[in-house]
């Protein structure tokens, strides 16, 4: 077993694996997730109604359990980046980021000086409500900086058209592609096996590895398998899947009894 934080693993280079959760609201989800072998879950605020409450009181969970905590805020704005980080998310990620513009203005949010320009409020979540601990005020943002992510979300045609620009801003960490709403921008909505659309992905994850930042797909496992080897965060379905699936397969397996 590694000390390491999901987020020092996969800047360490290594593949971290999880997935979104959108429904479940309580903090034993982490515990869960760490007894199932996962390294990390991604909370939507963006699609689910997850309040700052109920996220801290998960990060808290999730830190002691070693379970990475990330979660999607609704939209590029200072009241969802800096709190969320604060509140002791490990990982932000920002819905369509499409310009260049706009991953300056996500990384001034999510990162301290001299990167960005997030605010300093030390004790709290984010440092396991131990405060700086004796360190220098830059030290502890340095390694602040160094156990965050900030993850750019590329799901719009304009996006792919601005991708290397997007992936060369500093303090960006990873590009996630949400292939939904990539294809819907892309006037093809649905079509994962488009030529156009996969070569799309294609020219995101080599503006990552151009840059040495992450490159991540959310979506089935046909795109899964299609980038795994060149994939360093991996996330594969979600909570309300994972119900589904798993009620499915105890009523067909009372039904066998039959």
């Amino acid at each position: 077993m590694t000390d390491m934080t999901a987020v020092e693993r996969l800047k360490n280079g290594e593949c971290i694996k999880g997935t979104l959760v959108r429904m479940i609201r309580t903090p034993a989800v982490s515990l869960v997730a760490k007894a199932a072998g996962l390294d990390f879950l991604l909370f939507d605020m963006e699609h689910g109604s997850f309040s700052f409450e109920t996220l801290t009181d998960i990060a808290a969970a999730s830190r002691a359990a070693g379970v990475g905590i990330f979660c999607r805020v609704p939209e590029l704005r200072k009241s969802y980046i800096s709190r969320a980080l604060d509140s002791g998310i490990e990982g932000v990620m920002v819905p369509m980021v499409s310009t260049k513009e706009q991953a300056e203005a996500f990384v001034k949010l999510a990162k301290y000086q001299p990167i960005g320009d997030r605010g300093l409020g030390s004790n709290g979540g984010l440092s396991d409500y131990a405060g700086m601990q004796g360190l220098k005020t830059q030290d502890f943002m340095d390694r602040q900086n160094t156990l965050s992510l900030a993850i750019a979300q590329i799901e719009t045609a304009e996006a792919i058209e601005n991708v290397d620009e997007i992936a060369a801003v500093q303090g960006i960490d990873v590009l996630l592609v949400g292939p939904n709403d990539l294809s819907i921008s892309m006037g093809i909505p649905g079509e994962y096996d488009n030529p156009e659309f996969l070569a799309a992905i294609e020219k995101v994850c080599k503006a990552a590895e151009r840059n040495h930042i992450a490159f991540s797909v959310h979506g089935p496992m046909k795109l899964q398998a299609h980038w795994q080897k060149r994939v360093q965060m991996q996330m594969f379905s979600m909570d309300i899947d994972a119900l589904t699936n798993g009620f499915k397969n105890i009523r067909k397996e009372l039904d066998a009894l039959d």
